[in-house]
């Protein structure tokens, strides 16, 4: 089966890129099953109903989130949506699930949603030793284990990859909107890649109007942020998984 995994969708813009490129992307790839990121799509922070609904209206499995999870009220009134997940090392008791089971066909899928502690500026658990504790509970219930690490630090995820390696089947980092070129099956078998990249603004500052950007780091002063317009693209990858031994066999980076 193929597993696509889409980037961090930034705004309004980031949708529409999606709703016209995602059907073609699933019929050229023959494409099985679909995450996207989407802690952005509310114009660069959070997530509303209305996005969420657009979102899911285009065929999409999962919606996994990060460090915007909370950006929009709104999120309160589909929290507990079996195809939303947050991060699964937010504090104990938080609402919604950092994990999901899904089925397709005769394969059980468990997607697993986790945030670094690495100058993320959140109060989370151990991404380790949380991911560690839920592949424990569901791999004898599941044929398949995707995590979207959603973290800053290249070191941080790839120190997980090999944490994990042979263990989950699947792992890819999300949050920096900028696609890595180190796409790789590990040693043990766990397919993964640093980060799948973003789905908005080519030309912009990960997904923010350059200008903005630049008189923020020129001057120190808070410039406020907006999404930047012109030409947008779409990133992703595609994890093709042997339908025998359920290992990753082959990995594409998609650039619309």
């Amino acid at each position: 089966m193929k597993i696509l995994a889409i980037g961090d969708i930034v705004g309004n813009c980031g949708i529409k890129k999606l709703k016209a490129e995602l059907k073609k992307i699933m019929a050229e790839k023959n494409i099985d099953f679909v995450i996207v990121n989407g802690e952005n799509s509310a114009e660069g922070m959070g997530i509303t109903e209305k996005n969420f609904n657009d979102i899911l209206a285009e065929k999409v499995d999962v919606i996994t989130m990060g460090n915007h999870t909370w950006g929009k009220k709104d999120i309160f009134k589909f929290i507990n949506h079996p195809k939303l997940i947050r991060p699964a090392n937010y504090p104990l008791g938080v609402q919604g699930k950092g994990y999901n089971i899904y089925e397709f066909k005769d394969r059980k899928i468990g997607v697993i949603n986790l945030i670094g502690r690495v100058d993320m500026n959140v109060l989370s658990e151990n991404p380790f030793l949380i991911a560690k504790k839920i592949i424990e509970k569901i791999e004898k219930q599941v044929d398949i284990i995707v995590i979207d690490f959603h973290a800053e630090a290249t070191a941080e995820k790839i120190a997980l990859a090999n944490y994990l390696d042979g263990k989950a089947t699947i792992i890819f980092g999300t949050h920096t909107h900028v696609q890595t070129a180190d796409e790789q099956i590990l040693e043990k078998g766990t397919g993964y890649i640093t980060d799948i990249g973003m789905t908005g603004p080519k030309h912009s500052v990960i997904g923010m109007d350059i200008s903005a950007s630049i008189k923020r780091f020129e001057t120190t002063l808070p410039e406020r942020y907006k999404i930047a317009g012109g030409e947008t693209m779409l990133n992703g990858v595609v994890f093709e998984v042997d339908d025998e031994t359920n290992k990753v066999k082959n990995i594409e980076r998609i650039r619309c």
